[in-house]
């Protein structure tokens, strides 16, 4: 089952995010063989540490807020608000786990299911809060909501070029080995190789 999942990840994020032409460019190639190259993003990976310890600030201040104008809300809004508290928490966790994981070891579909959960939960869920003048939003709330926004929209832009740098790294990665791979067969290797073709052409 996370076999299928990591595979179709991987096949939207190839979809989303296409190898460059840099990725197959043999000079590019070249350098990468020249020694070790990390392609993980800095500024995303302290966007996610700071984000780590900013949510249960977060929270906190959303859960007193709530306590404090929960009066004043219809029930409709108080079902609302207390659902998306628990729906932005559990993502959250899976979120940043997603991200550290995909970030820190260069694996694309961690990073790819940490870009989408970004892009199509907590981006949407944010600004549902931070807009929404129908959940009674107390001056402190708007704050603290304003900075998790910026988090968020940072993530995605971050997120985005990384798996792209990413992506391309790979494809790189991939295109190396099998040039290294063609220059390790020996010159016996290859003649019986071309001799193997010459024969099947004839037949």
């Amino acid at each position: 089952m996370a076999d299928r999942m990591r595979n179709a990840v991987t096949s939207v994020t190839n979809v989303v995010f296409p190898p460059s032409k840099s990725a197959t460019d043999p000079q590019q190639q070249h350098l990468m063989k020249s020694g070790l190259d990390y392609v993980s993003s800095l500024p995303l990976q302290m966007a996610l540490y700071f984000n780590v310890f900013y949510y249960p600030l977060w929270l906190i201040t959303c859960i007193v807020g709530l306590q404090a104008k929960y009066e004043a809300l219809s029930v409709l809004y108080k079902i609302i608000i207390i659902a998306i508290l628990v729906v932005m928490t559990v993502v959250e966790i899976i979120r940043l786990s997603l991200g550290y994981i995909g970030n820190l070891t260069e694996k694309v579909p961690e990073l790819a299911g940490f870009w989408l959960l970004t892009l199509l939960l907590q981006t949407p869920l944010s600004l549902f809060l931070l807009l929404n003048e129908d959940t009674v939003i107390l001056p402190l709330e708007r704050a603290v909501h304003i900075i998790l926004v910026i988090f968020v929209i940072f993530e995605v832009f971050m997120g985005y070029f990384a798996i792209r740098a990413l992506v391309n790294h790979q494809v790189t990665k991939f295109h190396l080995q099998q040039f290294t791979n063609l220059e390790e067969i020996s010159s016996e290797e290859y003649i019986q190789l071309q001799g193997g073709y010459r024969h099947e052409h004839r037949a």
